[in-house]
Parts: C-alpha cells; sequence; structure tokens
C-alpha cells in the first residue's frame, strides 16, 4: 500500500514537471536589444506590453536623433509564445540591414511568425526626429555674445560722457606762416615791387 502511494506521488510530479516545459516562456517588460543599422547607426529597440505589445526604436546618427513605435499582438502566433526573444532578435536582424531603422518600415515581419494572422504584426504607430544640442550650443554662444555687447554700451551710457579728444598745440609751422604774412605786409608797404620778396625774407629774419 505504501509503494503504491508512493509511485502515485511520482507520476503526480512528473506530470507537474512537463506541464512545466510546456508552458510559454514569458518576455519580462523593459527588455532592450542594441543593433546598428546598415550606415551604422546606433539604437536600442525597447519592449513593453503583455498581450499587445509596444516596439520603440531610438536611434543616433550624424547630427541628428530619431525613433519610431511599433505595436501588435504577437501573442498570437503560436512560435512566438514558444520563444518570445528568437522572435525580437529575428526583428533586430532585420533592421540591421536597413539604412535607416524608421523610414520604409510600417510593418516588422519575421520568418517564424509568417503564417500567423495581420494582427500579430508589429505596425509603425509613431515616428519623429529630433537635431542633436548642437543648434542649442551655438545659440547660447550668440547670446553671450550679444549680453557682452549690451554691457559695453551700458557702461557708457553710466558714465554720460563722450570721449575726450586729445588737445592740439599750434604747431611752429602755424607760427611761421603768421610772421611770413607780416613780413610780406610791411614789405609791400615800406619796399618797391621788385623787392618785395627780398625784403620780406630780412623783414622775417629780424621777426624772427
Amino acid at each position: 500500500m505504501k509503494s503504491f502511494a508512493l509511485l502515485f506521488l511520482v507520476v503526480i510530479c512528473g506530470m507537474g514537471g512537463l506541464g512545466q516545459k510546456l508552458k510559454p516562456k514569458k518576455r519580462s517588460n523593459g527588455e532592450e536589444i542594441n543593433f546598428r543599422t546598415k550606415t551604422k547607426d546606433v539604437c536600442t529597440m525597447s519592449i513593453s506590453g503583455d498581450e499587445e505589445m509596444k516596439l520603440r526604436i531610438e536611434c543616433k546618427s550624424q547630427g541628428m536623433s530619431y525613433w519610431c513605435e511599433f505595436a501588435g499582438k504577437p501573442s498570437v502566433c503560436r512560435a512566438f509564445r514558444k520563444n518570445p526573444k528568437i522572435y525580437w532578435n529575428q526583428i533586430a536582424m532585420e533592421l540591421r540591414k536597413l539604412p535607416h531603422a524608421c523610414e520604409s518600415t510600417q510593418v516588422l515581419k519575421t520568418t517564424m511568425c509568417q503564417k500567423a494572422t495581420t494582427e500579430a504584426l508589429m505596425k509603425q504607430i509613431a515616428t519623429g526626429m529630433e537635431p542633436e544640442d548642437l543648434a542649442n550650443q551655438e545659440k547660447s554662444v550668440q547670446k553671450t555674445s550679444t549680453s557682452m555687447r549690451g554691457a559695453g554700451k551700458s557702461s557708457v551710457k553710466k558714465t554720460g560722457k563722450p570721449p575726450m579728444l586729445p588737445l592740439i598745440k599750434p604747431t611752429q609751422h602755424s607760427q611761421g606762416s603768421e610772421n611770413e604774412t607780416e613780413a610780406m605786409k610791411l614789405a609791400r608797404e615800406h619796399c618797391w615791387e621788385s623787392l618785395h620778396g627780398f625784403c620780406s625774407y630780412i623783414i622775417g629774419i629780424f621777426r624772427g
């Protein structure tokens, strides 16, 4: 009797273990797969959801970043339920063949779910593109230079005084011109016309 009870327990445990093996493998939310496209864009594929799943792809390219989202019910595919990890790896392999992970990819298909209904397909629901922060850095530099120019103007306004011009002292040349003019004037008054030049020279020497 005891041996029969023991045999019964062994059979039940074996069936329980078999049942566990037949259960579909579950995929944890938040799983991420990294890959690169044909043009070397660095991308991350994140998965969320349970029955209806969402796939988000984020990529960084030269001078820009872009993203796109897909939604569908791959769980209706029997092969997906057996091994979802292979399903997502097949999608990543297909995306690696593309130059752009979000262009010309309205529907994501895999070989393991080719015969599944259209409900199982992951269809694109959103896409976007974002420039890098280089433009923002240029704007900040422009704002800084503008503020510095404004600070210089404000300092002039605070003083309220125009810039001082240097005083120009009368040169000796101007004084000499005045002496020559006075000498010529005296020569015209006291000398013959033919001797104006000579007289003005002599008078200039004495007045010099």
